[in-house]
């Protein structure tokens, strides 16, 4: 039997995005467990949700910031792979959840990541950047390398035997957990060569510059934590991959 698989957004007052992200969720071809964490938004959001999306599992109560969010989501998942879709992020086509599932029949896989492209915040179809990322081999994370977090599917029970995210990084904890996972406890990895995600720029990384190099201390201060080098060039490496992705273009 084919693994389950549970999908967890987290959101707070996203009612002019979460329409996208849901519709992504609806059309996909496999049957998906999606829990939404609802930071007890103001706007109409949870209406649209409920209009969209009625048999979603909901969850609307106060949390502290959006990991805190996606771990109470991921404590409440029932499926056999977990993934987190953003509110502001959508799937590229139905058929993502089920090309996802078929790489989990390998009983080896542990967790499986692809490429992303980042989309204009009102014209969906405008692609921006392209993040296309490459399978893990060792050393790639001391350069700030890491897969787009939204394509990024892991067994459920490898959260319950290595941990959730860590509440201590308060912009770089996908980061902090990918690192632990797949460098520092080195689980068995698969990359899908492909585009599953679109994602809307204007995260809350990329809102400022105090906020990205808030980020690379955070980066930094998660290699020292999991015992993993970090390059003298490091900024250097990450420079350099965000500005290769604007002149990347993903095949069509």
């Amino acid at each position: 039997m084919n693994p389950s698989i549970t999908i967890i957004t987290a959101v707070f007052n996203g009612s002019s995005t979460i329409s996208d992200c849901l519709k992504s969720i609806n059309s996909q071809t496999v049957s998906v467990e999606h829990i939404i964490i609802d930071g007890v938004s103001t706007d109409n959001t949870l209406e649209i949700i409920k209009e969209t999306s009625p048999h979603t599992h909901i969850v609307s109560e106060p949390d502290n910031g959006i990991y805190d969010a996606m771990n109470k989501g991921i404590r409440l998942a029932t499926g056999d792979i977990v993934g987190i879709l953003n509110a502001d992020d959508f799937y590229a086509d139905p058929l993502v959840l089920e090309t996802v599932i078929n790489a989990f029949v390998d009983q080896e896989i542990d967790a499986c990541y692809s490429d992303l492209v980042y989309v204009d915040q009102e014209k969906t179809d405008k692609i921006v950047r392209y993040w296309k990322t490459c399978p893990y081999r060792s050393g790639l994370f001391e350069k700030g390398w890491v897969p787009p977090h939204p394509t990024f599917f892991v067994r459920r029970e490898v959260y319950e035997q290595l941990g959730l995210f860590d509440l201590d990084y308060q912009i770089a904890a996908d980061f902090e957990l990918m690192a632990r996972f797949i460098d520092s406890h080195k689980i068995r990895t698969i990359y899908l060569p492909q585009v599953t995600v679109h994602m809307r720029l204007g995260g809350t990384t990329n809102k400022s510059i105090r906020n990205i190099i808030k980020q690379n201390i955070e980066i930094i201060r998660a290699l020292k934590k999991n015992k993993l080098r970090v390059s003298a060039l490091f900024p250097v490496y990450k420079l350099i991959d965000k500005f290769s992705q604007y002149f990347k273009s993903p095949t069509p």
